[in-house]
């Protein structure tokens, strides 16, 4: 059986190196990403090589820019033809009042976060089309559905997300393509940093659950989308612990 294939954008750390490590234990090729981290996205190879399950490839770059989506769908190709499951992690956060923030925060933003996701997208879809099957799953944001006081930006490129996942799984459904996202709530990874001890300890009471998400149980999430009946398509899933 020819072995599957997955892209984790923004590889390095938290979710993205949890879905890399979820995937690559049931056997999967991983293409890993990031754009700067690469000492860590490197500890995440070794990390899947020494577990001895699966093999990986390290495709650094910004996935916020089309030339470089590019240069990185380019080696998939030629390594394999394509992807079977594609996993838009990548994203980072700003916080601040909108009027504080300048055209270029709000460039960066939406590129690497909303951009992004179509241009991987646009990039990944051929060969699902071709193969009739195929996987994408976004990482999205619960503030893309209720929206987060100085949080702007993120929120607005979040519920971007939402729209086009739904919308391109209207589109490919006819292809035997599924595309869904996971709306996110507080889990636990450094773009909580911002945050003092006393805030995630506040944050942490809002939540029912009574604590922050982990990782891993956003890669579990992950997985089981990859896998689920072919019917469940065009999902906003929320992984909140009850918040919304």
């Amino acid at each position: 059986m020819k072995q599957k294939t997955v892209l984790v954008t923004g590889a390095s750390r938290g979710i993205g190196r949890a879905c890399a490590l979820r995937f690559a234990a049931e056997g999967y090729h991983v293409f890993l990403n990031c754009r700067s981290s690469l000492e860590e996205l490197q500890g995440v190879k070794r990390e899947i090589e020494a577990a001895g399950n699966a093999s990986c490839t390290l495709v650094p770059g910004d996935v916020g820019c089309p030339e470089e989506v590019e240069t990185i769908f380019s080696r998939i190709q030629s390594c394999c033809g394509g992807l079977d499951v594609l996993i838009n992690n990548a994203g980072i956060s700003w916080m601040g009042l909108l009027t504080d923030m300048t055209d270029e925060d709000w460039t960066r933003v939406i590129q690497t976060n909303l951009s992004s996701v179509f241009y991987c997208c646009r990039a990944a879809i051929p060969h699902m089309v071709h193969e009739k099957r195929g996987r994408i799953i976004s990482i999205t944001s619960m503030w893309g559905t209720a929206g987060a006081s100085c949080e702007a930006a993120y929120s607005a490129s979040k519920a971007g997300v939402h729209g086009l996942t739904r919308a391109l799984a209207k589109e490919l459904a006819p292809s035997g393509i599924q595309v869904n996202a996971l709306a996110c709530g507080v889990i636990d990874t450094r773009m909580n940093d911002v945050l003092t001890e006393e805030d995630k300890k506040v944050l942490a009471e809002e939540v029912p659950a009574g604590r922050f998400g982990t990782p891993e149980e956003v890669a579990e999430s992950v997985w089981f989308l990859a896998n689920a009946p072919s019917y469940l398509t065009g999902q906003i899933i929320g992984i909140d612990g009850g918040f919304l």
